[in-house]
């Protein structure tokens, strides 16, 4: 449950980082080599990191937790 929690708080801070780049596919593709590396650090399925990453890069931007400018 821990590693769980500790991934999700991981993809949640890149996809903050995520706002620094402009377009969909871009904080797509930032997010899901930012959720693959988590993944790959803390010993989770490296390929569900990255499809994690990836959703949470494209859809922060319309969620509110990162704006483009």
């Amino acid at each position: 449950m821990a590693l769980i929690i500790r991934t999700g708080v991981c993809v949640l801070a890149l996809a903050g980082l995520t706002a620094c780049v402009g377009t969909d596919l871009e904080r797509g593709a930032l997010g899901a080599a930012g959720g693959a590396a988590v993944a790959e650090l803390t010993g989770s399925d490296v390929v569900a990191g990255a499809l994690i990453g990836g959703a949470a890069g494209v859809i922060c931007d319309d969620a509110g937790v990162c704006r483009s400018r």
